[in-house]
């Protein structure tokens, strides 16, 4: 108690100016921070005892100190830099729901189209579609960010004003550049005089429960304000992604599309892109410690390179582990190689860990596909991976990125078939016509008739159509190999690794035995 009375007599003017000052602090926390950051006010022991003490203090007394929740000041700051895209673009024709990636997650997230995603129910193509969405300025001399599908395909964008703050309200924009992956666009207009502008902030440094604000276009409804808290980082809502979602509870709908996400000090720490269709108040947002990167790309080269393995990439889990003779579960194991990329120039295999790049530890498959994003096309790369029960290593030279690659599709499932026991699979070889579809010869694959849902088969994750390759690094090319080879690895190991081709992409699946 004693304590308690020392910190709130001798302090009380100086936490007061420091309220007052300072509409950012929002937690004990927060407070401490700032007085310990004051020059001149206390000794340096003085400061470092009463910021220790703040902390200590019950939540009956802090609650009485600490403001509510009060964005005012920071509206008025950065409010005038959030501006509305509105586009106009000849309507697609009656089809598949858009998504600017697409994503097994394709029903359960949507990308905030202020009237709804183009699918069933659309206007008949050749009539002029206009939509909304939003955006903020970065510079003085008019540099817009905001979402590639806003966008894309778009025949007139218009960036409009808040009336009421800006004599000047719509302007004409060009897109500098966009970047499909990561869903940014970078637009420029043309203004006689300098624009408000918001500066980006650092995404990596907020935690979650921190507050955020989002200012944007939701429904149309100009500059509207709504406010949560972080409460997720790293989401992965979209595996063909390379962008690790921030999570916020604050109000986005339709329309906030491009909009700023902004910490307490009014800097920008995500770009509000998807919410979650099924949920309430679940959005998510680029982080900005990746937008940056790219915007300042696209505004110095109208465009984006990135490195590219041409692999596929998995988690390692336990099983896999198991199966592989790894000490621990890590690293990016390799599902998939495309012919002729630099992975498979390399000499990689379906089947390897890569557990470093360089200098760089890999622990999962988000660090590998991080690292080589940032290296360019053309970049030697050092690849410790993971064979045969020991390390090797290899030298990588990257190419371009290419999108293009993936095929699509999955072969018949009629014909005869021979049934694995141990794994509950039915299986036969392909003919040659599926063979063909899937780029593969006939003995080179079986095909996966029926899995029974009780069995390791199924329960690992594989599926009527798919192809299987492989035992680990070793091609199958009858039942009867694969069911002998199958059981003794089962019985000898307890975990196997199969090589799995599904729509014409490979990757790995690990199972373990019971």
């Amino acid at each position: 108690m004693k304590r308690l009375v020392y910190i709130l007599k001798i302090p009380a003017a100086l936490i007061l100016a420091l309220l007052l000052a300072s509409p950012a602090i929002a937690s004990v926390s927060d407070l401490a921070e700032a007085i310990r950051a004051l020059p001149g006010k206390l000794n340096a022991p003085e400061v470092a005892e009463l910021a220790e003490a703040i902390k200590k203090l019950p939540k009956e007394v802090y609650a009485g100190i600490i403001p509510r929740a009060d964005f005012r000041d920071l509206v008025k700051e950065v409010g005038p830099a959030v501006v509305n895209v509105s586009t106009e673009r000849a309507s697609r024709a009656r089809g598949r729901s858009f998504s600017p990636f697409p994503s097994p997650f394709d029903e359960d997230f949507d990308f905030f189209f202020p009237f709804g995603r183009p699918g069933p129910g659309m206007p008949p193509q050749g009539r002029r579609q206009s939509s909304l969405g939003s955006g903020f300025i970065i510079s003085e001399d008019g540099y817009i960010v905001t979402n590639n599908h806003v966008v894309e395909g778009a025949e007139v964008i218009r960036i409009n004003f808040d009336s009421s703050r800006n004599k000047d309200t719509s302007f004409d924009a060009e897109v500098i550049g966009v970047d499909k992956e990561t869903d940014l666009a970078l637009l420029k207009i043309e203004s006689p005089q300098k624009l408000p502008f918001i500066k980006f902030g650092d995404s990596d440094a907020l935690e979650v429960g921190e507050w955020v604000v989002a200012i944007g276009n939701p429904l149309g409804l100009d500059h509207t304000v709504t406010a949560g808290i972080l409460s997720a980082k790293f989401r992965n809502i979209d595996t063909s992604s390379l962008v690790r979602f921030l999570q916020t509870d604050a109000s986005i709908n339709p329309g906030n599309s491009g909009g700023p996400l902004l910490n307490l000090r009014g800097e920008v720490i995500g770009i509000n892109t998807a919410i979650a269709s099924q949920a309430q108040g679940i959005g998510f947002a680029i982080p900005s410690s990746l937008a940056r990167e790219i915007i300042d790309n696209l505004k110095t080269d109208r465009k984006v390179t990135r490195g590219w393995l041409g692999v596929t990439i998995q988690t390692v889990d336990a099983a896999t582990a198991k199966a592989l003779g790894l000490p621990e579960a890590k690293g990016a194991l390799i599902g998939g190689v495309i012919p002729n990329q630099p992975a498979a120039q390399a000499g990689i295999e379906p089947g390897d860990v890569i557990l470093k790049i360089d200098d760089q530890e890999i622990r999962n498959p988000e660090e590998l596909q991080q690292t080589i994003m940032r290296r360019k096309p053309g970049d030697t790369v050092n690849a410790s991976v993971w064979r045969d029960g020991k390390a090797m290593a290899f030298k990588i030279k990257l190419m371009q990125r290419d999108l293009n690659l993936a095929d699509s599709g999955a072969p018949s499932t009629e014909g005869d078939a021979s049934d694995s026991s141990s794994l509950g699979l039915q299986i036969r070889p392909l003919n040659e016509q599926e063979a063909s579809h899937l780029r593969l010869t006939p003995k080179q694959g079986l095909l996966v008739i029926q899995a029974d849902p009780e069995k390791l088969g199924s329960k690992a994750g594989i599926k009527r159509g798919d192809v299987i390759l492989g035992i680990g690094r070793k091609p199958v090319g009858s039942v009867d190999e694969f069911n002998k080879e199958a059981n003794a690895l089962l019985q000898k190991q307890g975990a196997i690794i199969l090589q799995i081709n599904r729509g014409g992409n490979t990757f790995i699946v690990s199972i373990a035995g019971k």
